[in-house]
């Protein structure tokens, strides 16, 4: 088995590591999340550790359902001496999560009762999953 020196990678061989697809590295170095590194000797760019670590950063923070604009906001306290900053973007994430969970419920709440008007209804000419489709 090859071992890989993760001092010296090609964008080939970050995007294997990280499980990313090429084009998803260039697009967070296109939005600032990566920095692109010079070609050495005018060749081909070459990544590193500090390059593996960050794009694992954004995919655990993505897991946690932070957009890259959150994502860029907590890698600049990526030092990890700012706890209160990372906090507050933390808690606005939460918040929006119970905003979002509410919603579902409310949906899932609706679209049970139509099931169940469905499955209980007596008239074959009009379904209410429709009917109340065509109404709202």
């Amino acid at each position: 088995m090859k071992t890989i020196n993760t001092e010296s990678l090609t964008i080939g061989e970050l995007a294997k590591l990280t499980d990313v697809h090429v084009e998803t590295i260039r697009y967070y170095q296109r939005r600032d999340l990566l920095e692109e590194p010079e070609r050495a000797g005018g060749k081909i760019r070459r990544y590193g550790e500090a390059d593996l670590a960050r794009i694992k950063f954004i995919k655990s923070a993505q897991k946690l359902g932070f957009s890259l604009d959150e994502i860029a906001a907590l890698l600049l306290l990526e030092d990890g001496t700012q706890c209160s900053a990372a906090r507050k973007i933390a808690q606005e994430k939460l918040t929006e999560i119970h905003v979002k969970l509410a919603e579902l419920l409310a949906m899932e709440k609706s679209l049970s009762k139509l099931l169940h008007e469905c499955e209980n209804k007596q008239d074959e000419m009009c379904c209410p999953i429709i009917s109340s489709l065509q109404s709202d």
